[in-house]
């Protein structure tokens, strides 16, 4: 009996240990965030800044307790973030590669990605280019270097080079067209130029009658532009086409409803990347993003959510 005492005295000690080890653990690492409340930073692909920060808003107010700050940068700047253990949270149009699950997995964490909405690649050009009907096959050729000036999609056009300009040589928008549009192929076009955000995407398609701007689509409703540059009558949307080559009939604008039913060529999905061990705040705010409050701004937006019935009537067919 006396034996049977001692190895009870020594379990509990050990336990004793062992959550005291736990605990200072959690005092130690620099956070003290909750599920709901704290303060935290998280890293996001910048063409994805509207919608984020209409939802960051919402969370805000709704958590009062809660601050969560963007970091908006690249994809692949803000997903190295994610996987240095630099960030718990990243915003991003891809999911968790294989090899990125498994050398996560073998440090022992849990990695998690959530869909959050589907967004669309969205075509601008200025106002007074008159050519806005173009082709996957065209946009293909175009990236590619087979065509260089808008007389090589157009015929007779006397508009000259084509210049293509990316918010970031390492974003989202520019992984999208290598892995969708020229399925792994790298971009080859000599007159393709990356600025910094996509406000100056913008900008340059405004100063630029011969250049075609590609942004998210969310940009085109985005309440937080004080400078109204999404809504400037000196650009235009590009309608898209399946079919070569483009038709008014067959070309689609990057809407909400055509995201809905298919039919925009161009869509991709928007994830949450999340790394928290701690299951604190970035799980609180991914979540909300995923769930019935956050999906109706995703909505609002005119992105597509991508939870629950969506009634077709509650659909923009345009901005």
């Amino acid at each position: 009996m006396r034996k049977q005492t001692s190895y009870i005295i020594v379990g509990l000690t050990l336990a004793a240990s062992l959550c005291s080890s736990c605990n200072n653990k959690k005092s130690t690492d620099g956070r003290t965030d909750t599920y709901s409340s704290g303060a935290i930073s998280f890293v996001s692909d910048e063409s994805f800044s509207p919608i984020i920060e209409e939802e960051r808003d919402i969370f805000q107010k709704d958590y009062t307790q809660a601050k969560v700050t963007p970091v908006y940068t690249s994809e692949s700047e803000a997903i190295n973030r994610l996987l240095n253990q630099k960030a718990w949270l990243a915003f991003a149009a891809r999911d968790f590669k294989p090899s990125e699950l498994k050398s996560l997995q073998a440090k022992q964490f849990q990695p998690v990605s959530i869909k959050l909405a589907y967004d669309a690649l969205a075509f601008i050009v200025n106002k007074g280019n008159k050519d806005t009907l173009i082709s996957v096959n065209d946009i293909e050729n175009i990236m590619t270097g087979k065509a260089t000036k808008w007389g090589d999609i157009y015929k007779g056009s006397a508009r000259g080079i084509i210049t293509v300009v990316f918010d970031n040589a390492k974003s989202s928008t520019v992984h999208y067209v290598e892995d969708s549009v020229l399925k792994g192929r790298p971009i080859t076009n000599p007159n393709v130029a990356a600025v910094n955000k996509t406000a100056e995407v913008i900008k340059y398609v405004e100063s630029h009658p011969g250049a075609i701007g590609i942004i998210g689509n969310n940009w085109l409703n985005d309440q937080h532009d004080s400078t109204n540059l999404t809504f400037n009558k000196n650009i235009q949307v590009m309608s898209v086409s399946r079919i070569h080559p483009a038709t008014v009939a067959s070309s689609r604008k990057p809407y909400q409803y055509y995201i809905y039913n298919g039919e925009y060529p161009l869509i991709r999905t928007i994830y949450a990347l999340l790394n928290d061990p701690r299951r604190g705040l970035p799980w609180g705010f991914a979540h909300f993003i995923e769930g019935p409050k956050g999906q109706r701004i995703v909505m609002k937006a005119g992105l597509l959510p991508v939870l629950g019935n969506i009634n077709v009537r509650d659909v923009n067919v345009s901005q």
